[in-house]
């Protein structure tokens, strides 16, 4: 799903996905860009006033990667590129639907949260996805 967006929030993009997934690699950072487009592009539960990037990253106590120093620097190369490519609509599985996502460590992933079910796990992260019926823009 493509969304308008301006050079200051590709970058804002690439530093919050470095910030919530650097130590998962490339394609943790991808899902996490997935989860914040997810997060415009819905318009159910908390999310129906996010029209922007800006608006999803620092929504009220949704990125705990904003208060790390990795969110301060200036982002890569890389990282835009990465940024680029969810803009651009590249979606990963289990990130495809999902509006949320959470570490839990070494501990497995609750079946639900928040009252939402699994979508996947990659890595360190659970992904959770929204009911098809409530949140149809995302299918």
């Amino acid at each position: 799903m493509l969304i308008n967006y301006t050079t200051k929030e590709l970058d804002l993009l690439a530093r919050i996905m470095r910030a919530e997934a650097l130590a998962e690699g490339e394609l943790g950072m991808l899902m996490v860009g997935n989860v914040v487009v997810n997060r415009v592009v819905a318009n159910c539960y908390t999310f129906t006033d996010i029209d922007s990037i800006t608006d999803a990253i620092y929504q009220k106590n949704q990125f705990s990667g904003i208060n790390n120093s990795l969110f301060e620097a200036s982002p890569t190369t890389t990282e835009k590129r990465l940024a680029e490519r969810i803009l651009r609509g590249e979606y990963y599985y289990p990130a495809t639907h999902a509006l949320w996502f959470y570490a839990p460590g070494n501990n497995s992933c609750q079946r639900t949260w928040y009252s939402q079910p699994l979508a996947g796990r990659y890595k360190n992260h659970c992904f959770y996805r929204p009911d098809k019926g409530i949140c149809q823009e995302l299918y």
